[in-house]
């Protein structure tokens, strides 16, 4: 019996591989028995609870984002000491911390527990999207948060996905499933709003209202910090006090993946000509996006280089952080509240643009210099930190894409849960 799986296990295989729209149905026959099962198994037999919320991040990756920071605002907050409040985990052993806050429990990612809670608690709180197999009560609350400020184009906004582990229709049935669910979703800003509502085609389906714009819970605790704070965090990372601190974190390119791998990154930079140049007064906290599943070793780096991708909370990393260097990330739209230098490393710039993603806003907005040449990075680098100042351009790009420059979550929290 056993062969005899593996063989039909093996023809699937094979036929999924000989087109794209086989590929396709077999994606719908997955989805549609995973749905199946979740309606018959949890949707349709249990009750929900009013006072049970479930948080992930990242897709059960993190402890971290707008999901934390509403999750620890109900901690504070004696009226919701009664909440059952529940954190999924791709590995929830790494947090078992969290059992000593009340009333906090910790479940696996796509467990029998996880879809348990999902069918059961009163509210949802993401800031990715959910496995489509589940499905929403009319009367449970899903609360999105998403994970950033786009600058890259998402969803619906992607005329021809080049991504080689989904197709570009796949990637709009995803978008759209989720899309449905949603009660609320957190803006932080009128233009993140805007292109959100385009993303996940939300006028098609009536839910082009249902956004919180009052700011980004994630971002409370730059505003909240304490030199404390800074100094502890130096400390947990054994980051020299005698340094400038360079927080470089690029995004993923969804080009570069292989298969049984997941997507990997290409570094695109020389790290010996940046030593050779900075590392007397500087070190790098490299920060890979949560998509990425190839290692990188720093070893020779030592001392220069510390790799922080499975470090949590990157809040933390801003605040002790001197400057950023990104690409086409998000951080920088979240960083640009700490109102410090910003620098742009866009090596692959046309090809990403006009064959990836392309871009919500025109790139001269950026609030610091685009460089495309490493060889000049070093220099950019030092030229930056002596001479920035927080210009009319810097505060314009705040004033719209950052607007509401306080701590949000405590209003946010106190709306939903009414």
């Amino acid at each position: 019996m056993h062969k005899l799986k593996k063989i039909i296990k093996k023809k699937i295989i094979q036929i999924v591989s000989i087109t794209p729209l086989t590929k396709d149905i077999c994606v719908k026959i997955s989805q549609n028995r995973k749905k199946k099962k979740y309606l018959n198994k949890y949707y349709n037999k249990n009750i929900i609870i009013d006072n049970v919320v479930i948080f992930e991040a990242y897709m059960g990756r993190q402890y971290s984002c707008s999901p934390k920071a509403l999750y620890e605002e109900m901690l504070e907050d004696e009226k919701y000491n009664d909440f059952i409040k529940v954190w999924s985990f791709k590995n929830p052993e790494e947090h078992k911390d969290l059992l000593n806050n009340k009333n906090t429990y910790v479940i696996k990612y796509k467990s029998e527990d996880y879809y348990k809670a999902y069918s059961q608690a009163k509210y949802w709180v993401s800031n990715s999207r959910i496995p489509n197999e589940i499905k929403k009560h009319d009367d449970q609350v899903y609360i999105q948060c998403w994970h950033g400020t786009p600058l890259k184009r998402l969803g619906f906004d992607i005329k021809n996905y080049t991504g080689t582990k989904t197709s570009t229709k796949d990637l709009y049935r995803n978008y759209r499933v989720d899309a449905e669910r949603y009660t609320y979703i957190i803006s932080p800003s009128k233009f993140f709003t805007e292109k959100i509502t385009s993303a996940f085609g939300l006028k098609n389906i009536g839910k082009e209202n249902i956004f919180i714009e009052k700011g980004y819970p994630r971002n409370d605790f730059l505003y909240t910090f304490t030199e404390q704070d800074c100094i502890s965090i130096k400390e947990k990372l054994s980051i020299p006090e005698d340094k400038k601190i360079i927080l470089y974190a690029p995004t993923w390119r969804e080009n570069q993946h292989k298969p049984g791998v997941g997507y990997t990154y290409n570094l695109g930079l020389d790290f010996d000509l940046l030593r050779k140049k900075l590392e007397k007064d500087y070190v790098i906290l490299f920060r890979a996006h949560y998509f990425i599943s190839n290692l990188f070793n720093f070893d020779k780096y030592k001392g220069f280089i510390i790799d922080v991708s499975k470090y949590d909370d990157i809040n933390d990393l801003y605040v002790v952080s001197d400057m950023l260097i990104t690409d086409y990330s998000s951080v920088f739209f979240d960083y640009a509240n700490l109102k410090r230098p910003i620098l742009f490393y866009m090596y692959d710039f046309d090809e990403y643009k006009n064959k990836m993603r392309d871009f919500y806003l025109n790139i001269e907005e950026l609030p610091g210099p685009i460089i495309k040449d490493q060889i000049n990075l070093a220099d950019e680098i030092r030229n930056l930190n002596r001479n920035f100042t927080y210009d009319k351009k810097y505060m314009k790009f705040n004033e719209k894409f950052n607007p509401y420059n306080k701590s949000c979550s405590r209003d946010i929290v106190n709306e939903i849960m009414k």
